[in-house]
Order: structure tokens, then C-alpha cells, then sequence
């Protein structure tokens, strides 16, 4: 890149995706890694974090990058496929350095980092972090006209020194287009003292849906740290059957102080789930499925099939059950299949073209039994009906392969050959 490069906010490189010199996508940027200097000179910028498609995390030094623009980074040479582990010098610029207070050498007033700028020096591949974009007032106040500033590096004190109770706003700003399974994996790497922050910054519906794609042991964590209101608010969000998950691993005591904190629908469904054996039919499934009744219509059940929230093993099928529609059901009539909404008019009734062939599962059944069944009859998620013929609610496939994968599957990553050589 030539002498006089444009400044650039690190911001707006958050998820940026990275190419190499043919082209080809090698991942996207996480973070990057900065190392302080002392004597107030800026921080050299030492490399990026990049997420590549097996969700490792690598180091790709900034001497590789030959270009920074237009929504996009450009490397060179071989990348070293190694995980990357951050070094007791080197700094997160995302995870760390934004929403910290830190203090204006001329004045003395504490300031909130909103951003900070990058560029590359003249006639090197060296990058600094040469300015800073904060804001005045205390941490979380309202933004006003005339309160946000840009600075230089040598005009603010105080990174150097460890915060306790650092915001996290703008850090969850730059989670806002991602999934929350990647956004779990950015959590995942972060301190604890900094993933309770950002647990904290997240509302309830996000944080439920980010504490569903983290391990347990980090579930566990984090939920500690909230208060108890907010822990049962958050276990309310998730789906049933994750919360039940989570709070089996609680001590006993704990357990049964947020059940009781819970609202009571939300509460009966988790206890329900609590009552079965881990890894049977009724302790993987899920008790939201899209119940049905038989004067309901395609029109009706495509609806329902479209709403957002639903994942797409749920939404591939309907159920067909007497009334009351909320689990456990009246009885169980069967199945509609999604593609078989599709192919008949809009005001057909369900009870019509159910299918009453695939056999449903008893709350009893073993994992193996449930995993053969989803197998044999070729099905993304299965009914799971009582010996009264209610039905309880429903197997994904998703659920099953949680189950079946070992309990440090988001650490294992797919085997790559790794380039020869280090940071």
C-alpha cells in the first residue's frame, strides 16, 4: 500500500473477509492483535485474527497484508494455518481496547473509546494505531452533538491499566451481522472477565441464542455471573430444551431457585424436560414444535412455517393434533411435510393430507433408537407421543448430533496442513 494510505477504523473490518493473491476466500477478520508501546507511542498493529471456514481462529501477520479496501483484506504468501493464541503483550483491539474509559492527557476528563484508527507508515509494512474516536460523559450516557471526538493516541492515558466493570456496546455493535454461532466462537475467546461484560451488553433474546452454541462449562460461566432475574429471563429466551440442558449442569439448589424465578409456562415445559433421562427421546426433544389443529389450512400452516424464529429442522414439518395445540397435545393425528404444503391449494385442510405412516417415537426411546429412527425414515425431526397419544413435542436433527458429537467438538477443527514456519 503507498505512502499517505487512507485511515482506516477497525470498525469497519469486523467480519471483512480475507483473500488471498488468487482470489480464492481464506476467512474473515475477528479482531486485531496490537502490542503498546511505552513512552505514549502508538501501538504497533501487529497482525489480524482470522476466523477460516473450520472456525479456527489464525494469526495473519500485517507484513502479509498487501491491501486494505473496499470491504476487503488481501494477503500474500503462505498463511500458517495454526491456532492463534494471544501472547501476554499483544492486546485485542476489538475485544479490549473499545468501550474502555481512559483519560485525556489535557484535561483530565474520563472518555468512553467508541473506535480507533489504523494506518500503514510511510515506505513500510508497519501499521500503528494512530487515532482514537471517543466520546465524553460518563459510560452508557445518551450521545449528544458535540460530545464524540477524534484523538490522537498520545492524547489519552490509561490503556495500559486493567478495568474492572468495561462497557461493551460498541463490541456488541460489531456482532450485529453476525450468527450467533460465530458470535459464540468470538465469546469463546475472550477472558472471562470480558465475555461477562459482553454477556452483559447482549439482551436477553441475543445472549439466549449466543449461550445455546457455547460448551457447557462456559454456559455454566456465564450464567453465574448474571443476576438471577436476568439469568431467568435468559433461560425464558432459550429454547426449552437447551435451558433444560444448561440448568441440569446447576447444583440442585440453584437449579430450583431460577425455575421458581421463571415464568410458570416456561418453567413446566424446562421441569418437563428435567424429568427424562439425558439422552432419551424426551430429554433431546424440544416442546415447541408447530402443533396444528385438523381445521386448520395449508395457508394456515405455511404461516406458521414462515416465522423467523423457527430453525429450519422445526419448520420442515407440521403437527396435526386435537386440541389443547400446546404440548402435551391432544391426541396425535400425524405429519405434515413442508413439501407437501407447497403442492396443495391454499385452503386445503391439514387433517387431509397428513401422513399417518411414519411412526412416532416414545419418550423412552434411547438416543440410538432415536438416531436410527431419524436415519431409516430419512427425516430432519420426529414426533415424540406419550402411550396416552399426546403428543410431547419433537427430535431434531440438530439435537441429535449435539448429543452424538464429543463434548469438545467446537474445539476440534477440520485437519488442515499447516504452513511450515511461525509467528
Amino acid at each position: 500500500m503507498a505512502a499517505g494510505a487512507p485511515r482506516i477504523f477497525v470498525s469497519h473490518l469486523s467480519g471483512v473477509p480475507v483473500f488471498d493473491p488468487n482470489g480464492d476466500q481464506v476467512g474473515r477478520v475477528r479482531d486485531l492483535v496490537a502490542m503498546l508501546r511505552v513512552g505514549g507511542r502508538p501501538p504497533r498493529l501487529l497482525g489480524l485474527v482470522v476466523e477460516v471456514v473450520s472456525r479456527r481462529r489464525i494469526f495473519l501477520p500485517m507484513t502479509r497484508v498487501t491491501g486494505v479496501e473496499s470491504g476487503q483484506v488481501i494477503t500474500t504468501g503462505v498463511i500458517n494455518m495454526r491456532r492463534f493464541e494471544q501472547r501476554p503483550t499483544e492486546r485485542l483491539v476489538l475485544g479490549e481496547l473499545l468501550d474502555r474509559r481512559v483519560t485525556l492527557v489535557a484535561s483530565g476528563e474520563e472518555v468512553t473509546v467508541l473506535d480507533v484508527a489504523i494506518q500503514q507508515l510511510p515506505a513500510r509494512r508497519d501499521w500503528e494505531i494512530d487515532r482514537i474516536f471517543v466520546r465524553k460523559g460518563k459510560s452508557g450516557a445518551l450521545r449528544r452533538r458535540g460530545e464524540a471526538l477524534t484523538v490522537e493516541w498520545s492524547a489519552v492515558t490509561g490503556f495500559s491499566l486493567e478495568e474492572h466493570g468495561q462497557g461493551a456496546e460498541n463490541l456488541v455493535a460489531t456482532f450485529e451481522q453476525m450468527r450467533p454461532a460465530d458470535v459464540a466462537n468470538v465469546l469463546h475467546h475472550l477472558t472471562p472477565k470480558r465475555r461477562a461484560e459482553v454477556a452483559n451488553a447482549l439482551d436477553d433474546d441475543r445472549l439466549a441464542d449466543v449461550l445455546e452454541e457455547l460448551p457447557e462449562d462456559e454456559q455454566v460461566e456465564i450464567l453465574g455471573k448474571l443476576k438471577e432475574e436476568r439469568a431467568a429471563d435468559v433461560l425464558e429466551a432459550m429454547d426449552p430444551d437447551d435451558a433444560a440442558d444448561l440448568l441440569s449442569e446447576l447444583p440442585e439448589d440453584d437449579k430450583e431457585r431460577l425455575l421458581t424465578l421463571m415464568q410458570p409456562d416456561d418453567a413446566a415445559d424446562v421441569r418437563r424436560l428435567l424429568s427424562y433421562e439425558e439422552n432419551t427421546a424426551g430429554g433431546l426433544m424440544t416442546t415447541e414444535p408447530i402443533v396444528l389443529r385438523p381445521d386448520a389450512t395449508v395457508a394456515d400452516a405455511l404461516a406458521r412455517v414462515r416465522q423467523a424464529d423457527l430453525s429450519p429442522a422445526l419448520a420442515a414439518q407440521v403437527y396435526v393434533c386435537r386440541p389443547p395445540d400446546e404440548t402435551p397435545t391432544g391426541k396425535y393425528l400425524g405429519t405434515v411435510h413442508f413439501q407437501r404444503l407447497l403442492r396443495d391449494p391454499p385452503f386445503t385442510l391439514v387433517s387431509s393430507i397428513v401422513d399417518t405412516d411414519l411412526p412416532p417415537l416414545r419418550p423412552n426411546a434411547s438416543l440410538p433408537a432415536v438416531t436410527t429412527h431419524l436415519a431409516a425414515y430419512n427425516m430432519v425431526a420426529v414426533p415424540v407421543v406419550d402411550e396416552g397419544g399426546s403428543l410431547l413435542g419433537a427430535v431434531t436433527v440438530d439435537d441429535v448430533l449435539d448429543h452424538l458429537l464429543p463434548d469438545d467438538w467446537r474445539e476440534t477443527e477440520f485437519h488442515s496442513e499447516e504452513a511450515v514456519g511461525g509467528r
